[in-house]
Protein backbone atom coordinates (compact mmCIF):
# COMPACT_ATOMS: atom_id res chain seq x y z
CA UNK A 1 0.00 0.00 0.00
CA UNK A 2 1.44 3.38 -1.01
CA UNK A 3 1.57 6.01 1.70
CA UNK A 4 1.23 9.73 1.18
CA UNK A 5 4.20 11.99 1.77
CA UNK A 6 2.44 13.63 4.70
CA UNK A 7 1.83 10.28 6.44
CA UNK A 8 5.41 9.24 5.73
CA UNK A 9 6.65 12.47 7.32
CA UNK A 10 4.45 12.00 10.38
CA UNK A 11 5.62 8.42 10.85
CA UNK A 12 9.26 9.46 10.45
CA UNK A 13 8.89 12.26 13.00
CA UNK A 14 7.14 9.94 15.44
CA UNK A 15 9.83 7.30 15.05
CA UNK A 16 12.57 9.90 15.46
CA UNK A 17 10.87 11.27 18.57
CA UNK A 18 10.71 7.79 20.14
CA UNK A 19 14.22 6.67 19.16
CA UNK A 20 16.12 9.17 21.37
CA UNK A 21 14.21 8.46 24.62
CA UNK A 22 14.38 4.72 23.85
CA UNK A 23 18.19 4.86 23.60
CA UNK A 24 18.38 6.99 26.75
CA UNK A 25 16.18 4.54 28.66
CA UNK A 26 18.21 1.62 27.40
CA UNK A 27 21.41 3.26 28.70
CA UNK A 28 20.09 4.40 32.04
CA UNK A 29 17.20 2.08 33.01
CA UNK A 30 17.09 -1.14 31.05
CA UNK A 31 18.78 -3.26 29.76
CA UNK A 32 22.26 -1.69 30.07
CA UNK A 33 22.21 -1.28 33.90
CA UNK A 34 21.05 -4.91 34.32
CA UNK A 35 23.71 -6.17 31.94
CA UNK A 36 26.32 -4.07 33.75
CA UNK A 37 25.43 -5.63 37.12
CA UNK A 38 25.48 -9.15 35.67
CA UNK A 39 28.87 -8.57 34.06
CA UNK A 40 30.26 -7.07 37.27
CA UNK A 41 29.26 -10.19 39.23
CA UNK A 42 30.65 -12.51 36.63
CA UNK A 43 33.92 -10.68 36.23
CA UNK A 44 34.26 -9.55 39.81
CA UNK A 45 35.11 -6.11 38.59
CA UNK A 46 33.34 -2.87 39.32
CA UNK A 47 31.81 -1.46 36.10
CA UNK A 48 30.61 2.14 36.16
CA UNK A 49 27.38 3.19 34.43
CA UNK A 50 27.45 6.22 32.14
CA UNK A 51 26.43 9.46 33.71
CA UNK A 52 23.17 11.11 32.58
CA UNK A 53 25.12 13.51 30.38
CA UNK A 54 27.11 10.67 28.85
CA UNK A 55 23.90 8.67 28.33
CA UNK A 56 22.31 11.65 26.62
CA UNK A 57 25.30 12.05 24.28
CA UNK A 58 25.37 8.36 23.45
CA UNK A 59 21.60 8.45 22.79
CA UNK A 60 22.07 11.31 20.33
CA UNK A 61 24.89 9.49 18.52
CA UNK A 62 22.86 6.30 18.29
CA UNK A 63 19.75 8.22 17.09
CA UNK A 64 21.62 9.98 14.25
CA UNK A 65 21.85 6.91 11.91
CA UNK A 66 18.16 6.26 12.45
CA UNK A 67 17.37 9.85 11.49
CA UNK A 68 19.52 9.58 8.36
CA UNK A 69 17.77 6.38 7.37
CA UNK A 70 14.36 7.95 7.92
CA UNK A 71 15.35 11.01 5.87
CA UNK A 72 16.60 8.81 3.03
CA UNK A 73 13.40 6.74 3.11
CA UNK A 74 11.30 9.96 2.92
CA UNK A 75 13.36 11.66 0.17
CA UNK A 76 13.96 8.54 -1.96
CA UNK A 77 10.61 8.78 -3.91
CA UNK A 78 11.27 12.46 -4.68
CA UNK A 79 14.81 11.69 -5.87
CA UNK A 80 13.57 8.84 -8.10
CA UNK A 81 10.87 11.10 -9.55
CA UNK A 82 13.39 13.90 -10.19
CA UNK A 83 15.71 11.52 -12.05
CA UNK A 84 12.83 10.10 -14.07
CA UNK A 85 11.52 13.58 -14.92
CA UNK A 86 14.97 14.69 -16.00
CA UNK A 87 15.27 11.69 -18.31
CA UNK A 88 11.86 12.20 -19.91
CA UNK A 89 12.40 15.96 -20.32
CA UNK A 90 15.71 15.32 -22.08
CA UNK A 91 13.95 12.75 -24.31
CA UNK A 92 11.16 15.26 -25.12
CA UNK A 93 13.80 17.85 -25.99
CA UNK A 94 15.28 15.40 -28.49
CA UNK A 95 11.86 14.69 -30.00
CA UNK A 96 11.41 11.26 -28.36
CA UNK A 97 7.93 11.08 -26.80
CA UNK A 98 7.95 7.30 -26.30
CA UNK A 99 9.15 7.46 -22.67
CA UNK A 100 6.68 7.75 -19.79
CA UNK A 101 6.62 7.45 -15.99
CA UNK A 102 4.92 4.53 -14.27
CA UNK A 103 2.26 5.48 -11.75
CA UNK A 104 3.30 4.40 -8.25
CA UNK A 105 4.87 5.56 -4.99
CA UNK A 106 3.27 8.15 -2.73
CA UNK A 107 -0.23 9.25 -3.67
CA UNK A 108 0.83 12.83 -4.44
CA UNK A 109 3.67 11.69 -6.68
CA UNK A 110 1.52 8.95 -8.23
CA UNK A 111 -0.96 11.60 -9.39
CA UNK A 112 1.86 13.72 -10.83
CA UNK A 113 3.34 10.75 -12.66
CA UNK A 114 -0.09 9.82 -14.05
CA UNK A 115 -0.57 13.38 -15.40
CA UNK A 116 2.96 13.21 -16.85
CA UNK A 117 2.10 9.94 -18.58
CA UNK A 118 -1.05 11.54 -20.03
CA UNK A 119 1.08 14.47 -21.26
CA UNK A 120 3.48 12.08 -22.99
CA UNK A 121 0.57 10.26 -24.64
CA UNK A 122 -0.92 13.56 -25.84
CA UNK A 123 2.43 14.69 -27.23
CA UNK A 124 2.88 11.36 -29.02
CA UNK A 125 -0.59 11.61 -30.57
CA UNK A 126 0.00 15.21 -31.63
CA UNK A 127 3.38 14.35 -33.11
CA UNK A 128 1.84 11.48 -35.04
CA UNK A 129 -0.97 13.75 -36.26
CA UNK A 130 1.53 16.42 -37.32
CA UNK A 131 3.65 13.81 -39.08
CA UNK A 132 0.61 12.60 -41.01
CA UNK A 133 -0.37 16.16 -41.94
CA UNK A 134 3.21 16.93 -42.96
CA UNK A 135 3.27 13.81 -45.12
CA UNK A 136 -0.05 14.77 -46.70
CA UNK A 137 1.12 18.34 -47.33
CA UNK A 138 4.41 17.15 -48.79
CA UNK A 139 2.56 14.71 -51.06
CA UNK A 140 0.23 17.47 -52.27
CA UNK A 141 3.10 19.93 -52.81
CA UNK A 142 5.34 17.43 -54.58
CA UNK A 143 2.58 16.21 -56.90
CA UNK A 144 1.09 19.61 -57.66
CA UNK A 145 1.23 20.64 -61.33
CA UNK A 146 2.18 24.14 -60.15
CA UNK A 147 5.96 24.63 -59.89
CA UNK A 148 6.68 25.71 -56.31
CA UNK A 149 9.86 27.29 -54.97
CA UNK A 150 10.48 28.44 -51.41
CA UNK A 151 13.52 30.72 -51.34
CA UNK A 152 15.15 31.38 -48.00
CA UNK A 153 17.69 33.96 -46.80
CA UNK A 154 20.52 34.61 -49.19
CA UNK A 155 18.56 33.35 -52.17
CA UNK A 156 18.98 29.68 -51.23
CA UNK A 157 16.18 27.35 -52.34
CA UNK A 158 14.63 25.62 -49.32
CA UNK A 159 11.83 23.69 -51.05
CA UNK A 160 11.31 22.77 -54.71
CA UNK A 161 8.61 20.34 -55.81
CA UNK A 162 8.73 17.92 -58.75
CA UNK A 163 7.16 20.39 -61.18
CA UNK A 164 9.78 23.02 -60.26
CA UNK A 165 12.61 20.53 -60.75
CA UNK A 166 11.25 19.55 -64.16
CA UNK A 167 10.73 23.15 -65.29
CA UNK A 168 13.88 24.75 -63.86
CA UNK A 169 16.43 21.99 -63.26
CA UNK A 170 15.80 19.22 -65.81
CA UNK A 171 14.64 16.96 -62.99
CA UNK A 172 17.65 17.54 -60.72
CA UNK A 173 17.29 18.57 -57.11
CA UNK A 174 17.24 22.32 -56.50
CA UNK A 175 17.29 22.38 -52.68
CA UNK A 176 20.27 24.27 -51.31
CA UNK A 177 21.16 25.90 -54.63
CA UNK A 178 21.20 29.63 -55.25
CA UNK A 179 18.17 30.77 -57.26
CA UNK A 180 20.39 33.07 -59.34
CA UNK A 181 22.51 30.09 -60.41
CA UNK A 182 19.38 28.05 -61.18
CA UNK A 183 17.81 30.80 -63.31
CA UNK A 184 21.02 31.75 -65.17
CA UNK A 185 20.64 29.21 -68.04
CA UNK A 186 16.85 29.69 -68.31
CA UNK A 187 15.11 31.71 -71.07
CA UNK A 188 15.15 35.45 -70.54
CA UNK A 189 11.41 35.82 -69.82
CA UNK A 190 11.51 33.09 -67.18
CA UNK A 191 14.71 34.48 -65.68
CA UNK A 192 13.18 37.97 -65.40
CA UNK A 193 10.07 36.56 -63.73
CA UNK A 194 12.11 34.72 -61.09
CA UNK A 195 14.15 37.86 -60.42
CA UNK A 196 11.07 40.06 -59.93
CA UNK A 197 8.79 40.39 -56.91
CA UNK A 198 5.64 40.93 -58.96
CA UNK A 199 2.90 38.70 -60.33
CA UNK A 200 2.97 38.46 -64.09
CA UNK A 201 1.78 36.48 -67.11
CA UNK A 202 4.40 35.82 -69.76
CA UNK A 203 5.26 33.60 -72.70
CA UNK A 204 8.44 31.55 -72.89
CA UNK A 205 10.07 29.10 -75.27
CA UNK A 206 11.18 26.04 -73.32
CA UNK A 207 14.37 24.09 -74.17
CA UNK A 208 12.31 21.43 -75.98
CA UNK A 209 10.96 24.11 -78.32
CA UNK A 210 7.45 24.32 -76.86
CA UNK A 211 5.79 27.72 -76.55
CA UNK A 212 4.28 28.03 -73.09
CA UNK A 213 2.33 30.72 -71.29
CA UNK A 214 3.25 30.83 -67.59
CA UNK A 215 1.84 32.76 -64.67
CA UNK A 216 4.31 33.78 -61.95
CA UNK A 217 3.01 34.71 -58.52
CA UNK A 218 5.11 35.45 -55.45
CA UNK A 219 4.57 36.32 -51.81
CA UNK A 220 7.02 37.25 -49.05
CA UNK A 221 6.65 36.09 -45.44
CA UNK A 222 8.74 35.31 -42.37
CA UNK A 223 9.43 31.72 -41.34
CA UNK A 224 11.15 31.08 -38.00
CA UNK A 225 12.06 34.76 -37.85
CA UNK A 226 13.76 34.77 -41.28
CA UNK A 227 12.57 36.32 -44.53
CA UNK A 228 11.36 33.80 -47.13
CA UNK A 229 9.70 34.19 -50.53
CA UNK A 230 7.31 31.73 -52.12
CA UNK A 231 7.27 31.59 -55.92
CA UNK A 232 4.65 29.73 -57.97
CA UNK A 233 4.84 29.08 -61.71
CA UNK A 234 1.67 27.79 -63.32
CA UNK A 235 1.22 26.59 -66.89
CA UNK A 236 -1.62 28.62 -68.39
CA UNK A 237 -1.45 27.56 -72.04
CA UNK A 238 -4.34 25.08 -71.91
CA UNK A 239 -6.52 27.30 -69.74
CA UNK A 240 -5.91 30.31 -71.96
CA UNK A 241 -6.55 28.25 -75.08
CA UNK A 242 -9.86 27.01 -73.70
CA UNK A 243 -10.82 30.53 -72.61
CA UNK A 244 -9.80 31.90 -76.02
CA UNK A 245 -11.89 29.30 -77.86
CA UNK A 246 -14.87 29.95 -75.59
CA UNK A 247 -14.49 33.71 -76.13
CA UNK A 248 -14.30 33.29 -79.89
CA UNK A 249 -17.42 31.12 -79.82
CA UNK A 250 -19.27 33.84 -77.91
CA UNK A 251 -17.97 36.51 -80.30
CA UNK A 252 -19.00 34.52 -83.39
CA UNK A 253 -22.41 33.77 -81.86
CA UNK A 254 -23.06 37.44 -81.07
CA UNK A 255 -21.71 38.64 -84.43
CA UNK A 256 -23.72 36.05 -86.33
CA UNK A 257 -26.89 37.03 -84.50
CA UNK A 258 -26.37 40.74 -85.10
CA UNK A 259 -25.28 40.31 -88.73
CA UNK A 260 -28.31 38.13 -89.48
CA UNK A 261 -30.61 40.65 -87.79
CA UNK A 262 -29.19 43.40 -90.01
CA UNK A 263 -28.42 41.62 -93.29
CA UNK A 264 -31.74 39.79 -93.54
CA UNK A 265 -33.76 43.04 -93.59
CA UNK A 266 -31.20 44.66 -95.90
CA UNK A 267 -31.49 41.74 -98.35
CA UNK A 268 -35.26 41.87 -98.19
CA UNK A 269 -35.32 45.66 -98.67
CA UNK A 270 -32.84 45.43 -101.59
CA UNK A 271 -35.07 42.86 -103.28
CA UNK A 272 -38.10 45.07 -102.68
CA UNK A 273 -36.25 48.10 -104.12
CA UNK A 274 -35.24 46.17 -107.21
CA UNK A 275 -38.82 45.02 -107.71
CA UNK A 276 -40.11 48.59 -107.31
CA UNK A 277 -37.54 49.85 -109.82
CA UNK A 278 -38.57 47.13 -112.28
CA UNK A 279 -42.19 48.17 -111.96
CA UNK A 280 -41.32 51.84 -112.29
CA UNK A 281 -42.61 52.73 -108.80
CA UNK A 282 -39.65 54.93 -108.04
CA UNK A 283 -41.56 57.17 -105.61
CA UNK A 284 -41.18 54.49 -102.88
CA UNK A 285 -37.48 53.89 -103.48
CA UNK A 286 -36.25 56.68 -101.10
CA UNK A 287 -38.08 55.01 -98.19
CA UNK A 288 -36.57 51.64 -99.02
CA UNK A 289 -33.09 53.09 -99.41
CA UNK A 290 -33.45 55.03 -96.12
CA UNK A 291 -34.35 51.80 -94.32
CA UNK A 292 -31.33 50.09 -95.86
CA UNK A 293 -29.11 52.98 -94.74
CA UNK A 294 -30.56 52.82 -91.21
CA UNK A 295 -29.82 49.12 -90.88
CA UNK A 296 -26.33 49.62 -92.34
CA UNK A 297 -25.66 52.46 -89.86
CA UNK A 298 -26.80 50.25 -86.99
CA UNK A 299 -24.50 47.47 -88.15
CA UNK A 300 -21.62 49.94 -88.50
CA UNK A 301 -22.15 51.22 -84.98
CA UNK A 302 -22.28 47.68 -83.63
CA UNK A 303 -19.01 46.71 -85.32
CA UNK A 304 -17.39 49.99 -84.22
CA UNK A 305 -18.19 49.13 -80.62
CA UNK A 306 -16.39 45.81 -80.92
CA UNK A 307 -13.46 47.49 -82.63
CA UNK A 308 -13.13 50.07 -79.85
CA UNK A 309 -13.06 47.28 -77.26
CA UNK A 310 -10.43 45.30 -79.18
CA UNK A 311 -8.20 48.30 -79.96
CA UNK A 312 -8.21 50.09 -76.61
CA UNK A 313 -4.96 52.11 -76.53
CA UNK A 314 -2.71 52.46 -73.49
CA UNK A 315 -4.02 55.26 -71.23
CA UNK A 316 -2.34 58.67 -71.40
CA UNK A 317 -2.49 59.87 -67.81
CA UNK A 318 -2.65 63.61 -67.27
CA UNK A 319 -3.91 66.16 -64.83
CA UNK A 320 -7.72 66.38 -64.93
CA UNK A 321 -9.54 69.36 -63.40
CA UNK A 322 -12.92 68.29 -62.09
CA UNK A 323 -15.30 71.13 -63.19
CA UNK A 324 -14.63 70.94 -66.96
CA UNK A 325 -14.46 67.14 -66.88
CA UNK A 326 -17.84 66.85 -65.16
CA UNK A 327 -19.37 69.48 -67.47
CA UNK A 328 -18.41 67.43 -70.53
CA UNK A 329 -19.72 64.29 -68.87
CA UNK A 330 -23.05 65.94 -67.93
CA UNK A 331 -23.53 67.14 -71.51
CA UNK A 332 -23.44 63.50 -72.68
CA UNK A 333 -25.31 61.79 -69.85
CA UNK A 334 -27.56 63.18 -67.11
CA UNK A 335 -26.66 62.49 -63.49
CA UNK A 336 -26.68 64.15 -60.06
CA UNK A 337 -23.42 64.91 -58.29
CA UNK A 338 -23.45 63.83 -54.63
CA UNK A 339 -20.91 65.25 -52.21
CA UNK A 340 -18.09 67.73 -52.71
CA UNK A 341 -15.42 67.48 -55.36
CA UNK A 342 -11.95 66.26 -54.36
CA UNK A 343 -9.56 69.05 -53.41
CA UNK A 344 -6.89 67.70 -55.75
CA UNK A 345 -7.24 67.16 -59.50
CA UNK A 346 -7.43 63.68 -60.93
CA UNK A 347 -4.63 61.82 -62.70
CA UNK A 348 -5.92 59.58 -65.50
CA UNK A 349 -6.78 59.41 -69.20
CA UNK A 350 -9.76 61.75 -69.33
CA UNK A 351 -11.15 60.41 -72.64
CA UNK A 352 -11.08 56.77 -71.52
CA UNK A 353 -12.54 57.39 -68.07
CA UNK A 354 -15.22 59.57 -69.66
CA UNK A 355 -16.13 56.70 -71.98
CA UNK A 356 -16.23 54.25 -69.07
CA UNK A 357 -18.47 56.55 -66.99
CA UNK A 358 -20.79 57.16 -69.95
CA UNK A 359 -21.24 53.40 -70.29
CA UNK A 360 -22.01 53.13 -66.56
CA UNK A 361 -24.48 56.03 -66.67
CA UNK A 362 -26.14 54.55 -69.77
CA UNK A 363 -26.51 51.20 -67.98
CA UNK A 364 -27.98 53.00 -64.95
CA UNK A 365 -30.58 54.74 -67.16
CA UNK A 366 -31.49 51.43 -68.81
CA UNK A 367 -31.84 49.68 -65.44
CA UNK A 368 -35.44 50.86 -65.14
CA UNK A 369 -35.17 53.11 -62.10
CA UNK A 370 -35.92 56.80 -61.75
CA UNK A 371 -33.41 58.70 -63.98
CA UNK A 372 -33.38 61.51 -61.43
CA UNK A 373 -31.89 59.07 -58.88
CA UNK A 374 -28.76 58.41 -60.93
CA UNK A 375 -25.91 59.97 -58.97
CA UNK A 376 -22.13 60.27 -59.14
CA UNK A 377 -19.82 60.33 -56.12
CA UNK A 378 -16.09 61.18 -56.09
CA UNK A 379 -13.77 60.29 -53.23
CA UNK A 380 -10.00 60.74 -53.08
CA UNK A 381 -7.94 59.26 -50.27
CA UNK A 382 -5.25 56.74 -49.46
CA UNK A 383 -3.62 57.22 -52.85
CA UNK A 384 -6.78 56.07 -54.65
CA UNK A 385 -9.58 57.80 -56.56
CA UNK A 386 -12.99 56.17 -56.17
CA UNK A 387 -15.76 57.10 -58.63
CA UNK A 388 -19.19 55.61 -57.92
CA UNK A 389 -22.25 55.52 -60.16
CA UNK A 390 -25.45 54.75 -58.24
CA UNK A 391 -28.99 54.06 -59.42
CA UNK A 392 -32.35 52.97 -57.98
CA UNK A 393 -33.06 50.16 -60.41
CA UNK A 394 -33.83 46.55 -59.46
CA UNK A 395 -30.15 45.68 -58.96
CA UNK A 396 -28.66 42.36 -60.06
CA UNK A 397 -28.96 38.77 -58.94
CA UNK A 398 -25.91 36.97 -57.59
CA UNK A 399 -25.57 35.06 -60.87
CA UNK A 400 -25.64 38.23 -62.97
CA UNK A 401 -23.22 40.02 -60.60
CA UNK A 402 -20.71 37.18 -61.03
CA UNK A 403 -20.79 37.44 -64.85
CA UNK A 404 -21.69 41.07 -65.55
CA UNK A 405 -18.08 42.14 -66.20
CA UNK A 406 -17.38 39.34 -68.71
CA UNK A 407 -17.14 40.40 -72.35
CA UNK A 408 -20.24 39.67 -74.49
CA UNK A 409 -22.39 38.86 -71.44
CA UNK A 410 -25.66 40.77 -71.43
CA UNK A 411 -29.14 40.30 -69.99
CA UNK A 412 -30.63 42.85 -72.42
CA UNK A 413 -32.37 41.63 -75.52
CA UNK A 414 -30.38 43.96 -77.79
CA UNK A 415 -27.29 44.25 -75.57
CA UNK A 416 -23.78 43.65 -76.85
CA UNK A 417 -22.21 42.79 -73.49
CA UNK A 418 -19.42 45.33 -74.01
CA UNK A 419 -20.38 48.30 -71.81
CA UNK A 420 -19.23 46.94 -68.44
CA UNK A 421 -16.45 44.91 -70.06
CA UNK A 422 -15.03 48.06 -71.66
CA UNK A 423 -15.25 49.91 -68.32
CA UNK A 424 -13.38 47.04 -66.68
CA UNK A 425 -10.75 47.05 -69.43
CA UNK A 426 -10.23 50.81 -68.99
CA UNK A 427 -9.98 50.51 -65.19
CA UNK A 428 -7.44 47.68 -65.37
CA UNK A 429 -5.43 49.58 -68.00
CA UNK A 430 -5.12 52.31 -65.33
CA UNK A 431 -3.96 49.63 -62.81
CA UNK A 432 -7.32 50.02 -61.12
CA UNK A 433 -10.41 47.89 -60.67
CA UNK A 434 -14.19 47.99 -60.95
CA UNK A 435 -16.68 46.48 -58.51
CA UNK A 436 -20.45 45.98 -58.60
CA UNK A 437 -22.70 45.64 -55.56
CA UNK A 438 -26.40 45.89 -54.82
CA UNK A 439 -27.40 48.78 -52.57
CA UNK A 440 -29.14 47.83 -49.29
CA UNK A 441 -32.20 49.97 -50.04
CA UNK A 442 -32.45 49.02 -53.72
CA UNK A 443 -30.41 49.77 -56.79
CA UNK A 444 -26.86 49.13 -57.95
CA UNK A 445 -23.54 50.66 -56.99
CA UNK A 446 -20.69 50.53 -59.52
CA UNK A 447 -17.34 51.66 -58.09
CA UNK A 448 -14.39 52.56 -60.30
CA UNK A 449 -11.13 52.68 -58.29
CA UNK A 450 -8.02 54.24 -59.83
CA UNK A 451 -4.62 54.61 -58.16
CA UNK A 452 -3.44 58.19 -57.82
CA UNK A 453 0.36 58.32 -57.49
CA UNK A 454 2.22 61.38 -56.28
CA UNK A 455 1.98 64.05 -58.99
CA UNK A 456 4.97 66.36 -59.55
CA UNK A 457 4.23 69.94 -58.55
CA UNK A 458 5.30 73.13 -60.27
CA UNK A 459 6.46 76.33 -58.58
CA UNK A 460 2.87 77.43 -57.90
CA UNK A 461 2.03 74.20 -56.13
CA UNK A 462 -0.02 72.86 -59.03
CA UNK A 463 0.40 69.40 -60.51
CA UNK A 464 2.54 69.30 -63.61
CA UNK A 465 1.00 67.91 -66.78
CA UNK A 466 3.02 65.19 -68.48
Amino acid sequence: MSLSLRLRALLALALAALTGPAWYGALTLWPLPVLQQDLARLLGLPLALPSPAQALGLSALLTLPVLLWLAHAWVAPLARLARALEGTVLAYRDGDFSQSLSAGGPRELAGLMARHAELGLTLREQRQHLAQRELLLDTVVQNSPVALLLVGPGGRIAIANLAARQLLGEGRSLVGRDIADVSAPLPEALREALASNEDRLFEVTLPDGREETLHHSTRAFRLQGQAHRLRLLRHMTRELSRAEVATWKRVIRVLSHELNNSLAPISSLAHSGAELARRGQVERLPTVLASIGERAAHLHGFLSGYASFAKLPAPKRERVDWPPFLERLAALGEFRLDGPLPAQPGWFDAAQIEQALLNLIKNAREAGGDPAEISLQLQLGGGELRIEVLDRGPGMSETVLAQALLPFYSTKRAGTGLGLALAREIAEAHDGRIALANRPDGGLRVALSLPQPAIPMDGDGKPLQT
